[in-house]
């Protein structure tokens, strides 16, 4: 495991004054609640509507369930009973990590910021910027590159005479829904988080499963860019409350999720600076007016080396722990600006490590260029390691069991939904 970077200097868990609230029960908010404890020794509050495996029984969190975790009222009735019963000195810090949980507090905001810091963009940029689509435009408009891009606008799919947009995009080609937010609650026989599309008749009957499930968002048509997963980069990014970017880190992308619900979440990645990418990111973050934390999926295209960027998520990203794993505590950053009025001097991270929740040799069957595995083998060796699960500070019997069967389910995992396997492993 990599070494525990060092809390910044002058603060310490006994004189921060600050509490983490965090909405959710995924490994990213286990990952943000371990980034606090890490710097400054404290304790989270997770609110969730269940207590998964990523944050149950763990010794740096305490879990306060609610019955419907997918009803905002009851959401934010608990975020202000949690309020209500704080009485010691901390700050209460408030984070979310999925869009549709941002959009909760955004949309709360008023209720909330009483009691709580909210880190989170105005209510008019998030909806900007969490749809795919108008993501696009503005990505286009700061000089970015961006997958060819066609909207298919479902909100009068109930009337007689609706019909789907023309799409002139080459097949193969990609489908998602253009607010994950707007289509957390639809429900049909086959949804996936993205659809990779072989045929007309393939997607008109995607337009058939939305609009019969009730769907009235917006969906959007890609031109796939070409490549494996090893294509991927991933961007996080810190804008503090005075406009400044405090923090830019990359990771190129090893192995994606394969499972219906989880694919393109990064399930291995190496932290590598890639100084032109971060270069576009940060354009774009100052040309949109962007405050807090930052998530960029981008893919490397094939054909000429360009970055494609296909979203920006309005939060830190599920596998955020690559940040802090890599020596820019996530944590640090926030509180220094929202907490303590801090300004802090830009990092951009040089550190090199191997973020990943695979076991090693599953991950190395499918790492298939020579150069990228054996880079992969040397950090390994060199402990230059990291899992957001494995803690050495919350390592009960339970934790490391639950450490040890995820691991074991990402073979099973693997396996079903993507079993060419044809690298070397060890």
């Amino acid at each position: 495991m990599v070494r525990r970077p060092q809390r910044a200097a002058g603060v310490s868990a006994s004189t921060t004054p600050v509490r983490p609230v965090i909405l959710g029960a995924d490994i990213g908010v286990y990952a943000l609640a371990r980034a606090f404890h890490e710097e400054y020794g404290v304790r989270s509050t997770v609110i969730a509507g269940a207590a998964l495996g990523p944050i149950a029984d763990s010794a740096i969190l305490d879990v306060r369930l609610v019955a419907d975790g997918h009803d905002p009222r009851q959401l934010v009735d608990e975020l202000l009973t949690v309020a209500r019963e704080h009485t010691g000195g901390e700050r209460l810090v408030l984070l979310a990590n999925s869009d549709w949980l941002v959009r909760v507090v955004v949309q709360h905001r008023a209720e909330l910021e009483p009691f709580y810091v909210v880190p989170f963009l105005s209510a008019e940029l998030l909806e900007r910027l969490s749809d795919k689509a108008s993501f696009a435009e503005a990505a286009v408009a700061a000089g970015l590159s961006v997958p060819r891009t066609i909207v298919q606008d479902f909100a009068r799919a109930g009337d007689d005479d609706w019909a789907p947009v023309p799409v002139d995009v080459g097949y193969p080609l990609i489908a998602k829904a253009a607010s994950s937010a707007d289509y957390q609650e639809v429900e049909f026989p086959g949804k996936a988080k993205v659809f990779e599309i072989a045929d007309a008749d393939e997607l008109a009957a995607l337009w058939v499963s939305l609009r019969d499930a009730g769907f009235r968002g917006r969906f959007v048509v890609q031109e796939l860019i070409g490549g494996d997963d090893t294509r991927m980069r991933s961007i996080t990014a810190y804008v503090d409350s005075r406009g400044s970017i405090t923090l830019l880190c990359s990771a190129h992308v090893l192995l994606e999720e394969h499972t219906p619900s989880g694919l393109g979440n990064p399930a291995a990645m190496v932290v590598t600076r890639e100084q032109e990418m971060l270069d576009q990111a940060a354009r774009f973050l100052r040309e949109v007016g962007y405050v807090g934390f930052a998530n960029f999926d981008v893919k490397v295209d094939p054909r000429d080396g360009s970055f494609r960027f296909f979203e920006v998520n309005p939060r830190i990203g599920r596998n955020n722990y690559y940040v802090t794993a890599a020596g820019a505590n996530v944590a640090r950053f926030l509180v220094e600006d929202r907490v303590l009025g801090h300004a802090v001097d830009p990092v951009v991270v040089d550190g090199e490590v191997l973020y990943s929740i695979l076991p090693h040799r599953l991950l190395l069957k499918y790492v298939l260029d020579p150069a990228l595995a054996g880079r992969v083998r040397g950090l390994i060796r060199s402990g230059r390691v990291a899992h957001p699960l494995r803690y050495r500070a919350d390592a009960g019997l339970k934790r490391r069991w639950y450490a040890f069967v995820a691991g074991i389910n990402q073979v099973r995992k693997f396996r079903r939904y993507y079993p060419e396997v044809t690298g070397t492993g060890f």
